[in-house]
């Protein structure tokens, strides 16, 4: 048994310029996208605490500032949130503008917020399932990592997991495999000291990271069988808005 489920912090990863939802995005972070008649992070929030999480750490940059001025401690939704900046806040103003850390490096820079041990979920994922399994799974592996992951056959998006006898053998973003019938989901877990070999100024992506956690067999693998929501794309954004309207999950 690890700690309960309201012990661990999740990371949501939403620093991102979002420019696929351009123009919304223009003036907004993606996080404040209207869903349903309220920002995208009040529905991630409401799921989140629905499924028994009490704390979350944003990992804000470009116009993160909005979304802590409209959340604020997100004692409203019986959720502490701490907020961590990918980049100095006056940093626009500095020659050549932020230097952005990737999502591995936004995860490094929060780690004093997050502890020892924590979830991680993209600031555009909408996912509808039981995260205490997912918890319970990852303590039982005994592993650094956790990814859940997707029978997806390039449905929604495109695979690039091969997931097989509940092992995860290839994560691979750029090179794709006709094995690959699977996606990373969006939601993760992490060891704090998986990110100790890369350096707090370092730019680099959690893909990366999971990459080498999987040659390592030090990521473990749980499979998902509900379809995951995002907000990444407008017709992404269509599909939310119906599921939410339709009533609780």
């Amino acid at each position: 048994m690890g700690p309960s489920i309201s012990e661990i912090p999740v990371a949501i990863l939403a620093g991102g310029l979002a420019t696929r939802l351009r123009p919304i995005t223009e003036k907004i972070p993606k996080s404040l996208v209207p869903v349903a008649g309220k920002p995208f992070l009040a529905h991630q929030l409401e799921l989140l605490h629905s499924r028994g999480l009490r704390r979350a750490v944003l990992c804000i940059g470009y116009l993160g500032e909005m979304i802590q001025e409209e959340f604020g401690d997100g004692k409203e939704f019986g959720v502490k949130l701490d907020y961590s900046f990918d980049a100095p806040r006056h940093s626009e103003a500095t020659a050549g503008g932020p230097k952005l850390l990737g999502t591995g490096g936004a995860i490094k820079r929060a780690l004093p917020l997050l502890g020892e041990e924590f979830f991680v979920l993209y600031g555009d994922s909408y996912l509808p399932i039981d995260y205490a399994p997912v918890a319970q799974f990852f303590y039982d592996s005994g592993k650094a990592g956790l990814m859940t992951v997707f029978r997806n056959e390039g449905k929604f998006d495109t695979s690039n997991v091969v997931f097989a006898n509940g092992e995860i053998q290839v994560y691979d973003k750029k090179n794709k495999l006709p094995a690959m019938r699977h996606i990373d989901y969006g939601l993760s877990l992490f060891k704090a000291p998986v990110f100790d070999s890369y350096s707090s100024e370092q730019s680099f992506d959690l893909a990366e990271v999971m990459g080498k956690l999987v040659r390592e067999k030090q990521l473990a693998g749980f499979e998902v069988t509900q379809r995951f929501y995002e907000i990444g794309s407008h017709a992404g954004l269509a599909e939310l808005e119906t599921l939410i309207q339709s009533g609780p999950l």
